[in-house]
């Protein structure tokens, strides 16, 4: 069976995948890698949008007519999803949500790569923290697909980043025993781990591309 590097521990040694001795839980490199990586594109994307809905408040202000550059066509319209009132359903902008999280994330990531390892109860946060993520970023989905009749380039890449950091938390958690799940389907996942977040991609393509299959076949 081929084990995902994504999820291996390793002392300081190197001997290979082990737990620390203090009860703790270090991630593999690759795992590492991702976290880091995903953390930074998802600050990325949070910072952007926060920054163009100031600049879209200052338009306003000023009278003036702003036009994104991510907003490229009557589906891909950044500014129709920062003017609804879904950009803000807990009472502030949800990109400053991304703001903290993903911070968190890439302050794990670095923590991670300079030798520190987790207690348990650190990866289960994580796991909340992901779990919250995709049930969130699935909301908004629908919203952005069926309801607002836009799709913010920006928010996709939040999604995108989102469902990684969610799955291979998963992932890591379920082969450590974190996650009590049957050996075979345990071996499963740690086999077929990719297969997961393709589908989950192709299910969220398939639905843009169905909805507003009107627009797309007219560039076509």
């Amino acid at each position: 069976m081929t084990t995902s590097a994504l999820d291996e521990t390793l002392t300081d040694e190197g001997r290979g995948p082990v737990s620390g001795g203090d009860g703790t839980l270090a991630p593999g490199k690759a795992f590492t890698w991702l976290l880091l990586v995903c953390g930074v594109l998802g600050l990325w994307a949070s910072f952007v949008i926060t920054n163009d809905k100031f600049e879209l408040l200052q338009a306003k202000i000023d009278h003036k007519t702003i036009h994104f550059s991510c907003s490229l066509n009557p589906v891909i319209s950044c500014g129709d999803v920062m003017e609804s009132r879904q950009a803000h359903i807990f009472g502030f902008q949800n990109p400053i949500i991304g703001l903290v999280t993903y911070g968190v994330v890439i302050c794990l990531a670095m923590g991670a790569l300079a030798g520190a390892s987790y207690k348990r109860w650190f990866w289960y946060g994580l796991q909340a923290g992901g779990l919250f993520g995709v049930c969130f970023i699935s909301w908004l989905q629908y919203q952005t697909i069926y309801n607002i009749g836009a799709i913010c380039l920006w928010c996709s890449l939040a999604w995108v980043v989102t469902i990684l950091i969610f799955w291979y938390t998963a992932v890591h958690n379920m082969k450590h025993g974190l996650i009590k799940v049957p050996a075979k389907a345990r071996a499963l996942v740690l086999e077929f781990h990719w297969v997961v977040p393709i589908l989950w991609y192709g299910v969220i393509a398939t639905l843009i591309l169905t909805h507003f299959w009107y627009y797309w076949k007219t560039v076509i």
